[in-house]
């Protein structure tokens, strides 16, 4: 493959250095995580933005969380066409295969998938609207919810509502899955919707009792 290049000089400094300090320090952990596999508890189903880190958040180590990132952290409806579905894989894997106990969809603040979501529901995303565009057509599987949220004036707000609704509709879609819904009505797997504030460093998670999100 000719367009391979060697990783940029700053990624293989970083590596050195993380080699010589996390990996040393803490050998014996990675050892017993490649030789006995992984077992986390948690799948987590976040956005692809660079600015959600979720292992921070959290305070996760490695092993602990199986995530799965994608535009606007968004999960399909079940539709085993045979067409290529890396979330659904991931998800089949996660609750199948891995047996996690709980499923978390974490959504946030600033989603440029839900804005864009946003911009073909209102006509100013024509680009998007276009047959051929990825992520305008994976933006699809939010635009039915828009409807909820068209009549909110204020910009910042409507976005922000919106991007909490795609966690509710990812939250739907999950139970969708035959594989998904039997763990859960059986009591082996538990589903959260959250919701994090980038600038403000808050966390919010469903409550569906109160059926809105509620701050940590």
């Amino acid at each position: 493959m000719k367009h391979a290049k060697p990783l940029p000089s700053y990624l293989v400094q970083r590596f050195h250095g993380w080699k010589a300090t996390s990996y040393e320090n803490n050998k014996s952990w990675y050892r017993h995580l490649g030789e006995e596999g992984q077992h986390p508890r948690a799948m987590v189903i976040s956005c692809c933005d660079s600015r959600v880190h979720v292992t921070s958040i959290f305070g996760a180590d490695q092993g602990e969380f199986f995530i799965h990132r994608n535009i606007a952290n968004l999960v399909p409806p079940y539709a085993p066409d045979g067409d290529h579905h890396g979330t659904s894989a991931a998800i089949e894997y996660a609750v199948t295969a891995l047996k996690v106990a709980h499923v978390i969809v974490l959504g946030h603040s600033s989603c440029g998938g839900v804005q864009g979501c946003i911009d073909m529901c209102k006509g100013n995303a024509p680009h998007l609207e276009a047959k051929e565009s990825f992520v305008g057509r994976w933006m699809d599987i939010l635009k039915p919810r828009f409807s909820k949220v068209a009549d909110i004036k204020d910009p910042k707000n409507q976005a922000r509502q919106f991007e909490k609704h795609a966690v509710l509709a990812s939250l739907e879609n999950l139970l969708t899955f035959p594989f998904v819904k039997d763990r859960v009505e059986a009591g082996q797997l538990t589903l959260h919707g959250a919701w994090h504030d980038i600038a403000a460093g808050g966390v919010e998670v469903y409550d569906s009792e109160k059926k809105a999100f509620v701050a940590l």
